[in-house]
């Protein structure tokens, strides 16, 4: 009896993340073909996704009309700082739910106007493990970690930086007080993923952001 129920759950899962990327296929065929740029922002709480948000709008939204999905468990407090900024932002309450997946993302874009989009950017629930299993069909995923995370937070997490097309390492003005070796991060980030485009940034002091966004909208 138990092997039947393992063998359920595994039939169960298959499935969850066959018809997730079937999703996640077709929302980024939408987005491109209306020449919407997306990008899927993961990482811990407090690695500073939002901050390292609020400071790319700050740079491009003279020149863009950006749209920001927050996905969080409860509170709509990270969009709120965002919406400060003069963007329109949508709220995704996730509940028990530990990470957005592409129907999320598919019933905003069916039930926005995209005309009015030229960026979207994706703040997903904050965690470095459960976004891992659901591509939500955005052009590239950003994987953001801080040193206040600790040395060996790239190492624990290797999977989400497999499926990230750059990578982030934020709060480099704290180097003077935490003590961590950013040469080593980047290197167990360059062994999990050779493709990976890496940055070191602070969105406090805004370093390497304009490099970042270079990077993002080239």
């Amino acid at each position: 009896m138990s092997n039947d129920k393992s063998s359920k759950i595994i039939e169960l899962n298959e499935d969850l993340i066959e018809n997730n990327e079937r999703l996640a296929a077709e929302n980024i065929n939408i987005l491109k073909s209306k020449n919407i740029r997306s990008f899927d922002f993961v990482g811990a709480i407090g690695a500073g996704k939002t901050a390292i948000i609020e400071a790319i709008i700050d740079r491009i939204s003279k020149n863009y009309k950006i749209l920001v999905i927050n996905g969080d468990v409860a509170t709509r407090i990270d969009a709120n700082r965002i919406e400060r900024h003069g963007v329109t932002t949508i709220q995704i309450n996730t509940g028990r739910e530990c990470a957005l997946n592409s129907y999320h993302i598919s019933q905003v874009i069916k039930n926005y106007e995209l005309s009015n989009i030229d960026v979207l950017f994706i703040e997903n629930v904050g965690n470095l493990i459960c976004p891992s299993d659901f591509i939500l069909g955005t052009e590239k995923r950003i994987v953001i970690v801080s040193i206040t995370e600790g040395p060996w937070v790239i190492r624990k997490h290797p999977l989400l930086f497999k499926m990230s097309q750059i990578a982030v390492i934020n709060k480099i003005d704290l180097l003077d007080v935490i003590d961590v070796n950013i040469a080593e991060m980047v290197n167990d980030a360059k062994k999990i993923n050779p493709n990976l485009k890496i940055f070191t940034t602070s969105a406090t002091t805004g370093e390497n952001l304009d490099n970042l966004i270079d990077t993002l909208l080239s």
